[in-house]
């Protein structure tokens, strides 16, 4: 079974996968108000790409709202697990070719919530639905888009935290497990879709310096989201069917967590 599946590290993006920008399509993003979601729509926008960024308040989507009024940004509402609304959604931009889906919109979660001997069940509830769910509902739902455009491609964002073979330290147990079954829910995905040439790839941003970051491990160094996301989309640029497995995952991967695991792994 093969996987597309990268850890993409912002410091080492010279080195990953140099490849030639992808030509200018529709890109679908999810959870746009902010953080990594914001960062690929004005990235993408700049390199001349349609994009659809969607929010559960636009309203509040100050520097979205922003982006837009520049052009190529098109803002639209939208909560993951709310299913009328995802329908309703893909029923407005029916016939419209979504060259690369991007399943951003997720939640980490208190951390004092999802540790050893206070365990929340509303919050496992909702991280499960939120970072499992969403990513699952709306590639179903916007599946005719992908597969009637040029690139078919559908990227979730992961964490190198739902990765059983990377060592990880003492993290929150439902932001890791969720994003665990996120990891094999797009394995199941890729499975079904090879056969009709649609690339389903898992890209992790690694240490980036998010607010869901900040909420889970603190101010720490880290890269900025624009690093960050520069180096995921040279990765996403290089997604094909054929060149990585799940099995080269942690030969691919970099996850790093301290400027010291940073210069030890940049030689690879």
């Amino acid at each position: 079974m093969k996987l597309l599946l990268i850890v993409a590290a912002a410091w080492l993006a010279a080195g990953l996968h140099a490849q030639a920008a992808l030509e200018p399509g529709t890109v679908l993003i999810t959870g746009s108000s902010r953080g990594l979601g914001l960062e690929f729509a004005r990235q993408y926008a700049a390199r001349g790409w349609t994009v659809i960024a969607t929010a559960r308040n636009p309203d509040e989507a100050v520097e979205l709202s922003e982006l837009a009024e520049a052009g190529r940004v098109t803002v639209e509402r939208l909560d993951v697990l709310d299913r009328a609304a995802i329908a309703a959604l893909a029923t407005r931009y029916e016939g419209t070719p979504i060259d690369l889906l991007i399943n951003n919109a997720g939640i980490g979660g208190d951390p004092a919530l999802q540790s050893l001997g206070s365990f929340d069940y509303a919050l496992f509830e909702e991280a499960m639905a939120v970072n499992v769910y969403g990513p699952l509902a709306v590639s179903e739902a916007f599946l005719p888009n992908v597969r009637n455009s040029k690139q078919r491609k559908i990227v979730s964002i992961t964490s190198g935290w739902g990765v059983f073979s990377l060592p990880r330290p003492p993290g929150p147990y439902f932001y890791r497990a969720s994003k665990a079954a996120l990891n094999m829910a797009m394995h199941a995905m890729a499975t079904d879709l090879r056969d009709g040439q649609i690339v389903v790839g898992l890209v992790a941003p690694g240490a980036a310096d998010t607010e869901l970051r900040r909420q889970l491990q603190g101010n720490t160094p880290a890269p900025t989201a624009a690093e960050s996301v520069t180096a995921m989309i040279k990765v996403i640029d290089g997604l094909t069917l054929d060149n990585s497995s799940a099995d080269q995952f942690r030969r691919q991967c970099v996850a790093l967590v301290s400027p010291r695991r940073q210069r030890r792994n940049a030689s690879l």
